[in-house]
């Protein structure tokens, strides 16, 4: 009778300091629930995905009514042949159909990423569709053109997230974990002695990122050009003051997130909770063009949508850092603002 009385007074104390432990409520009741909700949003399906196909304006009537009146086809219309095969290589399209002027003898041009599941499914989806249109054997529609050269690939458009993404996780998991850690073992109370002012103590951190942020992107490109093959068309100065600008925001993401938490566990919890909706939504493993037009706008609005963005056009176009104002802009509103609220809501113990 002794040992049950004693092990259910062990177990009531310890429901009672969990608890009080609000970070680790939670991280058990709130967070698993925000994570279904947004893995719910993102992979919802209303039905069967349709497949995109990209069309010129002007290719012939036919192919475009066929289309149109096909199942589970959206059809995307491009005026230059560029911005489509642009948007191909981008995953934004499943395939670009290119139709041959009226009376050339050359077949119906379907330009595809065989790696991709999805590009099947939309060639069988327009062959079925054009075949419902104009009873025509299959072997004579048209010519399906692989996309096999370094840039087009589904491998190399993955890479610049992966690279984003990774610029996101070492500075709000390693500047978040440092600050929490820091003020857990009462070290950031016996910094209040000296004179070091908060800015100075909090750009810090920021600035040790450039110690180890040249390491870490040199390392990453070299795999992704020699042994993935992945191409680097960026100018050097133009990458690297995208890679520096996402890495200084992610920075002041994380002391932000870490300015007032004072375990490891509530940490933990707000950088998840914070990198869950840009892992789904920011174009990390498809295009964010596959949500729906209404929720876009916010998607282009996260930082590390706009990082993805610059490293796409930097390392597979070779455009430059000037035509991409706009998402620069987004990561330095987020740079700034993050380390303005940091700066003034931070607490030392």
């Amino acid at each position: 009778m002794g040992r049950t009385r004693e092990l259910l007074e062990l177990t009531r104390v310890r429901v009672i300091l969990f608890l009080r432990e609000p970070e680790a409520i939670f991280w058990v009741f709130v967070f698993p629930i925000v994570l279904a909700a947004v893995l719910g949003f993102a992979f919802r399906r209303t039905g069967i995905q349709a497949s995109r196909i990209g069309v010129l304006d002007g290719e012939a009537a036919g192919v475009t009514r066929a289309l149109e009146a096909a199942e589970h086809v959206e059809l995307v219309r491009y005026a230059e042949v560029e911005r489509a095969r642009k948007e191909l290589r981008r995953a934004v399209i499943d395939l670009l159909v290119e139709v041959p002027p009226p009376g050339s003898p050359a077949p119906m041009r379907v330009s595809l990423d065989p790696a991709r599941s999805e590009a099947e499914t939309a060639r069988l989806r327009l062959l079925r569709a054009l075949e419902d249109a104009a009873g025509a054997p299959r072997e004579l529609l048209l010519e399906v053109a692989p996309i096999t050269e370094r840039g087009s690939r589904y491998i190399d458009f993955l890479f610049p997230g992966l690279l984003g993404m990774n610029l996101m996780g070492t500075g709000l998991w390693g500047i978040g974990f440092a600050i929490a850690d820091a003020r857990r073992r009462k070290f950031l109370k016996r910094l209040l002695v000296t004179p070091m002012r908060r800015s100075s103590f909090l750009l810090s951190f920021m600035l040790s990122r450039l110690v180890f942020l040249t390491l870490e992107v040199v390392a990453l490109v070299l795999v992704g050009r020699w042994i993935l093959g992945v191409p680097f068309r960026a100018g050097f100065l133009d990458f690297a003051l995208a890679t520096v600008l996402g890495a200084f925001t992610f920075a002041g993401l994380g002391i932000l997130l870490a300015s007032r938490v004072r375990t490891i566990e509530a940490v933990s919890g707000l950088v998840n909770l914070v990198m869950m909706p840009m892992w789904l939504g920011s174009g990390v493993f498809f295009s964010y063009e596959r949500y729906p037009e209404a929720v876009r706008p916010v998607l282009r609005a996260l930082p590390l949508t706009a990082l993805n963005d610059c490293l796409r056009s930097l390392m597979l176009d070779g455009d430059p850092l000037s035509g991409m104002l706009p998402a620069l802009g987004v990561l330095a509103a987020w740079c700034v603002v993050s380390f303005a609220v940091a700066l003034r809501i931070f607490r030392w113990g």
